[in-house]
């Protein structure tokens, strides 16, 4: 797939999860965490030729325009969308698959018990279609199952089943019904635009 062709899902991402994206440009021009993807885009390719220092300044730099911090290592899917964008962060060896959402002040964040061996898996890995709500935290080498929904503030330390409910602290996994993810995501949504 070419590049024009996955920023083109990646607006039609935006469009779809955000009432407020009201055109293609504005989302485009006014949309930091779709710029902070782009960005990731553009350092991950750099820092896989071998380029890691310069991904990791450029990785910096858009830190400092978006208030994301995704690390060039990370390997993201396609059509990640990060709502709001805002103290979002992602660590060198999280995975995130397709279709994944993030609400601002989510941390995919490290922890390891072997301390920092090369080559350790130490962040998480959220498998398709994985939408976080605002302020949680999902931490160490766990994976959280297809379609699963984390709440706002949760905080996340244990692997989860595809399409869970995590919430609380420490988080706890409930199985959902398709009504129930659908429900609980709408919930995220309303509470993220309040808040």
């Amino acid at each position: 797939m070419g590049v024009f062709a996955r920023v083109r899902e990646d607006i039609a991402m935006a469009q779809r999860h955000d009432p407020a994206a009201h055109s293609k440009a504005e989302v485009v021009l006014a949309y930091s965490g779709v710029h902070a993807v782009w960005a990731y885009r553009v350092t991950h390719r750099l820092w896989l030729v071998g380029l890691r220092l310069p991904a990791r300044l450029l990785s910096q730099f858009t830190r400092f325009l978006t208030g994301v911090e995704i690390h060039p290592g990370a390997t993201i899917g396609r059509r990640l969308f990060i709502d709001h964008g805002m103290g979002v962060v992602i660590g060198e060896t999280a995975v995130v698959g397709d279709d994944v959402m993030l609400y601002h002040g989510v941390t995919l964040g490290g922890k390891s018990r072997h301390g920092n061996v090369p080559g350790t898996r130490r962040h998480p890995h959220l498998l398709d279609g994985v939408t976080v709500g605002a302020g949680a935290k999902i931490l160490g080498p766990i994976t959280l199952g297809e379609w699963s929904t984390v709440g706002a503030n949760a905080v996340v330390t244990k692997d989860a089943p595809a399409r869970s409910i995590l919430l609380g602290i420490p988080a706890r996994a409930q199985p959902g019904t398709a009504e129930e993810i659908k429900a609980a995501r709408c919930l995220l949504k309303s509470d993220s635009r309040t808040g």
